[in-house]
């Protein structure tokens, strides 16, 4: 019977944990889980309702604009450039985790602070491209284009534009903000004292995870 007694306490008493990753990091995994859930809904939502449709506006006539340039006979030219500097932002990204594993805190603030430039350059990007769009009568409630066979457009397009790339922007921005956090807690050498850098690899977690969801987002939109 103690022999039994003293099995399950080994059992529950805890100090293993599941799959042999640390807590924090598990944790982690499930958040990102969850937002997956939540982005697949918005992009299964808008899929049913662009493919229900019978046509549907011309994404290489309403994202052809660049700036100073104006239009632009290249479609999808901006676009191009944000999703180049997000997905680059992802590369400085897995360089300052690797540089974090290496104990070096002079890497990992340089190519970290290059993560937080790519981030802070796409949503000035992005703020850019809602502002023109705007400036052509396109927001919530209102649909300038015309679709592809020269009808009238319903405002299902521009209603779903602006609220998935909007939350996928107010992730770059939390994204941005925490990276800015571990900067400044990597420079007062937090990261030395405790001996490990798994923050900044919790944080590379949340950034590739927007940067993943971008991919889904601009082939939805900027493709289809």
């Amino acid at each position: 019977m103690a022999q039994v007694a003293t099995a399950n306490q080994g059992m529950w008493s805890g100090g293993k944990s599941p799959f042999k990753v640390e807590y924090g990091k598990l944790m982690m995994w499930y958040f990102l889980m969850s937002d997956a859930f939540t982005f697949g809904a918005f992009l299964i939502s808008y899929g049913t309702i662009r493919f229900s449709t019978n046509s549907w506006p011309d994404p290489n006539h309403v994202f052809r604009s660049f700036p100073i340039y104006g239009e632009m006979h290249i479609p999808l030219a901006f676009v191009s450039l944000m999703t180049f500097i997000l997905i680059m932002s992802s590369v400085t990204m897995v360089l300052a985790v690797g540089a974090g594993h290496e104990m070096n805190r002079k890497e990992v603030l340089k190519w970290l602070g290059w993560t937080i430039v790519g981030g802070i350059a796409f949503l000035s990007c992005q703020a850019w491209e809602w502002t023109h769009l705007y400036h052509e009568g396109a927001w919530w409630g209102h649909n300038p284009f015309l679709n592809v066979d020269g009808t009238q457009a319903s405002t299902n397009f521009t209603n779903f534009f602006f609220t998935i790339t909007g939350f996928h922007g107010f992730h770059v921005l939390s994204g941005v903000v925490i990276n800015i956090i571990m900067f400044i807690m990597t420079w007062r050498g937090v990261f030395d004292r405790r001996g490990h850098y798994l923050m900044i690899e919790k944080a590379g977690l949340y950034w590739h995870f927007v940067d993943l969801v971008w991919v889904f987002v601009f082939t939805c939109f900027y493709l289809f």
